[in-house]
């Protein structure tokens, strides 16, 4: 029964161990994805917007070509332009004269030129004017002249980051093996898959091993003799929670501008998975974070997370490893007995589950309303956010922590009143 058993403890710290580093992989990669998808490297930029822009400008200045309508339209306003050009002509030439060489060209002018065949001939001249505005060397000439004042233009508008993000972008790629985005998306979302579904997988087996060693007590409830190696190999069962669940990541908040999409000249600009925020906590990380700070309240309420999170819940176990096995020996210790029993309600691993719960819960609906602010639907932009925060395995691990350290208060309980005070 105790190789069993023992078995069943090297099986749930193994699940245990590899499901913590799991759990780190994930939040590493999320980390990377989120540095590379960072707002500041895509809608904050002005180099990202100068570079869509132009394509789509280039696009369109490259694709130019005038239709059958388009040239007709064409051709009728240069024939009215040309027809004001006849008409403002023949209005200086015949206004009043007084010089009598003026007086001489108003008379030629009226005696040799017909205004009316002027006019006459404006449809053939607007034809030939756009014929060869609208021919191939033309046109290419045009677009040559355009790109080029866009070039020039894109050159002028700039903000620095492009070497940056470039420089981002290489080094994410080369870890992930990869050379664009969409690429590293399928990476990115290949590795995440695979690493959810392990982790699943390890944290039932952690958890199955526990309520076998559970199931074992129920049928063995009534060997007496067998309590002591029982619950010390629980109480290692519990330790096995106790450190995955206050080191594994047991909060993740994840705001993000899911699509931007910005028309121009007929085509979207689209900015995609734009992070707004990021960041992934465990017990222990919270508490370096707080520790960390330069605020005395912070670094105080750090010390007291640990303190009754950590080190109290960690005493507990000891002390009641000790008390079950070594009462005798230590001839029922007051000092064991009050870690063993009394401090139970100094413990705030339950308190913190509480916490953590309520924390979630008001972050959540917090960052709801907020992005929700941000959607925007219209003819020229649309907006949608993504709110992808959550409870990570890491905090259910720990809820099966405080679970088990209940129902193991009670046989210790139990074994205490079926031994007597010493």
């Amino acid at each position: 029964m105790i190789a069993m058993l023992s078995l069943l403890l090297v099986t749930a710290a193994y699940c245990g161990y590899r499901f913590r580093a799991l759990a780190y992989e994930q939040k590493h990669i999320k980390e990377d994805y989120s540095l590379s998808n960072n707002i500041t490297f895509g809608i904050f930029s002005v180099d990202r917007w100068g570079d869509k822009i132009s394509a789509v400008v280039d696009r369109r200045v490259k694709g130019f070509k005038l239709t059958k309508n388009q040239k007709a339209d064409m051709q009728k306003e240069v024939e009215k332009q040309l027809h004001g050009m006849v008409n403002k002509a023949v209005a200086e030439v015949t206004k009043p004269q007084k010089g009598l060489g003026a007086k001489l060209k108003k008379l030629a002018f009226n005696t040799f030129v017909d205004v009316k065949e002027i006019h006459a001939l404006v449809p053939s001249f607007s034809r030939t004017i756009v014929t060869k505005v609208t021919s191939p060397a033309s046109l290419k000439k045009l677009k040559s002249v355009a790109t080029g004042k866009l070039d020039e233009l894109e050159a002028q508008t700039y903000d620095r980051s492009d070497q940056t993000i470039s420089s981002v972008e290489h080094s994410i790629y080369q870890k992930y093996k990869v050379n664009n985005s969409a690429a590293f998306d399928k990476v990115i979302n290949a590795k995440l898959s695979y690493i959810k579904d392990l982790s699943y997988r390890y944290a039932i087996g952690m958890t199955a091993c526990i309520a076998i060693a559970l199931l074992l007590w129920l049928w063995l409830r009534k060997r007496v003799n067998l309590e002591v190696p029982l619950f010390i190999i629980s109480l290692l069962f519990a330790f096995t929670l106790l450190a995955v669940g206050v080191s594994s990541p047991i909060i993740e908040v994840d705001a993000r501008i899911q699509t931007l999409e910005f028309a121009l000249l007929g085509e979207k600009l689209v900015f995609s998975n734009q992070v707004l925020f990021f960041q992934s906590q465990s017990i222990l990380g919270v508490i370096g974070t707080l520790v960390e700070q330069p605020k005395p309240d912070a670094i105080l309420v750090g010390v007291l997370l640990m303190l009754f999170v950590v080190i109290l819940p960690l005493l507990r176990l000891i002390a009641r490893g000790l008390q079950v096995s070594c009462s005798e020996l230590l001839g029922n210790s007051k000092f064991v007995r009050f870690l063993a029993f009394d401090l139970g309600k100094w413990d705030m691993a339950d308190v913190m589950v509480v916490g953590i719960a309520m924390t979630y819960i008001g972050l959540n609906g917090i960052l709801k309303s907020q992005l929700s602010g941000l959607n925007i639907t219209s003819d020229t932009l649309k907006v949608i956010t993504a709110n992808n925060s959550a409870l990570q395995l890491g905090f259910f691990i720990f809820v099966a922590y405080v679970a088990y350290n209940i129902i193991l208060s009670a046989i210790l309980k139990r074994i205490d009143e079926q031994n007597g005070p010493c």
